[in-house]
């Protein structure tokens, strides 16, 4: 789940919904943490967001997989096919997508630029993240 999809989720977002509760669990990188966290900081609900994702996060069908090496393996290669073909996505989004890579995972999310990872499956509709 990336970040933008975890705010359409909070914004009752009606397909963002649909794709939560089909999907057998939800998983989140410790990327996506950190950005929710950082702008949790700057608005002015913090405490109440953060008290909404201590929620979200303590549900047993959400998993946070932490950067390790091998999420940094991942990244490595992303960065150099990216870089290579000129179509940078921004560094947290390789971030995020190492990590969904990394454990064989479709990514929920609505930043189109997603699509240029190789070997990454992304898509916001439940048509999307239910296609093998």
């Amino acid at each position: 789940m990336d970040t933008n999809a975890y705010a359409s989720l909070k914004r009752g977002h009606a397909e963002s919904i649909s794709i939560v509760q089909r999907a057998p669990f939800i998983a989140m990188s410790s990327t996506v943490l950190g950005e929710l966290l950082g702008g949790f900081a700057v608005g002015a609900k913090e405490a109440q967001n953060r008290q909404e994702l201590e929620v979200f996060l303590a549900s047993p069908r959400v998993r946070l997989h932490v950067v390790d090496r091998d999420t940094a393996e991942k990244y490595a290669v992303i960065f150099a096919s990216l870089r290579a073909s000129g179509t940078p996505i921004p560094t947290n989004d390789m971030w995020i997508a190492a990590s969904a890579i990394q454990h064989g995972l479709s990514l929920f999310s609505f930043d189109a630029h997603f699509q240029r990872v190789q070997g990454l499956r992304v898509g916001s509709t439940v048509a999307e993240l239910s296609t093998p």
